[in-house]
């Protein structure tokens, strides 16, 4: 008999991106930003890892959240730190999600929600996105309406594409929270600066943030929430006690107050993002018209997994995704590619190992 809880026994866990530890890789796989970090977070490390390491780190980051709503138009008690986004999800799932309750998120999607539902025991609904990654309000709204806790990232992934404002707020439960998973909003065009908490329903919404990406700190696990005061005095009831250690927040602090170095960069991303969607199309890919630092694509041929494997003997990395229960797609199972920005040198690379 397993030790183990019925819901840890019967699921999958999550299957981060390959992660090869040998040097000679194009990693266009996981998102990562191909840039380095703000010199300035070089020094705050530094300058961390020659203090008192042996204090336990400020449990409320109060210097980041200090910089985070400086650069926000924010006040500070409306941020809380978290070790990565994805401990952020987590501390939002075992707040608002209990026994009776059901998780729902746009399918296909970022697959994590599935998990922290299945962690926490819950129910989980998918909300299923249209063929263009629209909604169809008509399918999903009694879902909705019995839903207490909606994750939905925005842009999205691994489409890429980012909702208007007004679907957003028809995604609010009546009696629940919103989460706008913002992992990829600095790569778009027209980056949110949180707006939705200023609306009607803004109480019922709850923003996330991570550094990893646009930042280039995905080694340094740090992500935050941006919420009303009221909703962040109860997350902190929730999180762990020390959640950041001392050197990320020093590292996320430096990073986001360096907000010239993160444009610099994140403008480079879209113009090589451009580039590369141009290009795949005259190989005979669709591409989906992307606000992030990936592009989703498909091909004709649908031999998606031999392209994969193809390239990965050329030790060029991309993510190949499976989506079963795509009522829309052949077989009603969706698979593409999903292809991380990375330098122009990189994406050349590429390019050319896809020149059949």
């Amino acid at each position: 008999m397993s030790p183990f809880r019925p819901e840890i026994d019967h699921m999958s866990g999550y299957r981060p991106g390959e992660q090869p530890q040998e040097g000679g890789w194009i990693k266009l796989n996981t998102n990562e930003n191909p840039y380095p970090a703000s010199p300035r977070v070089v020094e705050a490390l530094t300058a961390a890892a020659q203090g008192k390491l042996n204090l336990y780190p400020d449990p409320l980051g109060t210097e980041f959240c200090l910089a985070a709503a400086a650069t926000l138009g924010l006040d500070p008690d409306w941020i809380l730190p978290g070790n990565g986004s994805d401990e952020v999800l987590t501390v939002l799932t075992r707040s608002f999600a209990g026994a009776t309750d059901q998780i729902a998120y746009p399918y296909p999607s970022y697959i994590l929600y599935e998990t922290l539902a299945n962690l926490q025991g819950v129910r989980h609904a998918r909300l299923p996105l249209e063929p263009d990654w629209s909604w169809n309000f008509d399918t999903v709204g009694k879902t909705i309406e019995q839903s207490k806790l909606i994750f939905v990232p925005n842009p999205n992934s691994p489409s890429g594409n980012r909702w208007a404002f007004d679907d957003l707020l028809a995604l609010v439960p009546p009696h629940g929270m919103l989460v706008l998973d913002e992992a990829y909003g600095d790569f778009a065009d027209h980056p949110h600066r949180c707006e939705l908490l200023n609306s009607t329903a803004g109480k019922q919404i709850v923003v996330t943030r991570t550094l990893s990406k646009s930042y280039s700190l995905a080694g340094i696990r740090f992500g935050f929430a941006i919420a009303h005061p009221d909703t962040i005095v109860g997350l902190r009831k929730v999180k762990d006690s020390y959640n950041c250690d001392v050197l990320a927040l020093a590292a996320a602090t430096a990073a986001i107050v360096d907000q010239d170095w993160m444009h610099q960069n994140t403008a480079r991303i879209r113009q090589t993002r451009h580039r590369l969607a141009v290009q795949l199309k005259q190989r005979g890919f669709t591409v989906v018209d992307s606000q992030t630092n990936f592009v989703w694509v498909t091909h004709p041929s649908g031999q998606h997994r031999t392209i994969y494997e193809d390239l990965k003997a050329k030790k060029i990395l991309v993510r190949h995704m499976v989506f079963e229960e795509v009522s829309w797609a052949k077989d009603h199972c969706l698979d593409g590619l999903r292809i991380t920005v990375g330098t122009d040198a990189e994406i050349d690379c590429l390019l050319d190992a896809l020149n059949w």
